[in-house]
């Protein structure tokens, strides 16, 4: 979805750097929410209550790939599992968000330095602009690209084509991003990941994965920028 012509910053250091950030554990710890939706979909299905491992590895990839992966289920429980879910998530769980210490003022910083921004998100594109709208952070990006919810959109790289396909004048497009599936899903398409090392991943993840560097709060991101 596209937001905006062109971004509102004044010529700076930053002017015309594409710059695409994950929405959960990055902009957001949306935590809260997200495993409320996991436990009442596993209630649903009659499954054992998830443990926080279980728990912590659902925040990141695809919804259904997670229901696969982390709790075990296959064919039209998959299906069944997504359903429960986004029937609890869109009632009101999706809104139990907090946005991360430093986020707003970075995203000011780089809109200021006329930075390009946009949002690459595996979440549904109409529930993560709905959840940017309530936290107020809409209006700091220029587009916002996530997955569709039949499923032909879902993995990171898909998104993030996406988003340099709306930006294609976008200089040196860097992806923001707090999983090993941010990482790997913007080297796709060669481009570098900064770690979000304030989000959920285990200790050790991106940098496993090749992150370009992981940054410990929003605070340092526009020095990591720059050394990119």
């Amino acid at each position: 979805m596209r937001l905006h012509t062109t971004s509102s910053g004044a010529p700076g250091e930053e002017t015309g750097r594409l710059v695409l950030f994950d929405l959960d554990g990055t902009l957001v710890d949306s935590t809260p929410g997200i495993w409320a939706s996991i436990q009442v979909a596993a209630a649903r299905l009659g499954l054992p209550e998830p443990t926080p491992g279980q728990l912590r590895s659902m925040v990141g990839p695809p919804l259904a790939e997670g229901f696969a992966e982390a709790l075990g289920l296959t064919g039209a429980d998959v299906e069944r599992a997504v359903l429960a879910y986004r029937a609890h998530y869109t009632a009101g769980a999706m809104f139990d968000v907090t946005v991360y210490p430093g986020v707003p003022e970075l995203l000011a910083d780089l809109r200021a330095g006329g930075a390009v921004l946009a949002v690459a998100t595996s979440k549904p594109e109409p529930f993560a602009v709905r959840i940017l709208e309530h936290v107020g952070l809409l209006a700091a990006f220029d587009s916002v690209h996530g997955a569709t919810l039949d499923g032909a959109v879902r993995h990171k790289e898909q998104v993030v084509a996406a988003a340099l396909a709306a930006h294609p004048d976008g200089v040196a497009p860097v992806l923001v991003g707090d999983r090993l599936h941010d990482v790997l899903g913007a080297r796709v398409h060669g481009v570098p990941c900064l770690g979000a090392g304030w989000g959920p991943a285990p200790t050790g993840e991106l940098a496993a994965a090749g992150a370009a560097a992981v940054v410990a709060t929003p605070a340092g991101v526009r020095a990591a920028l720059a050394a990119l």
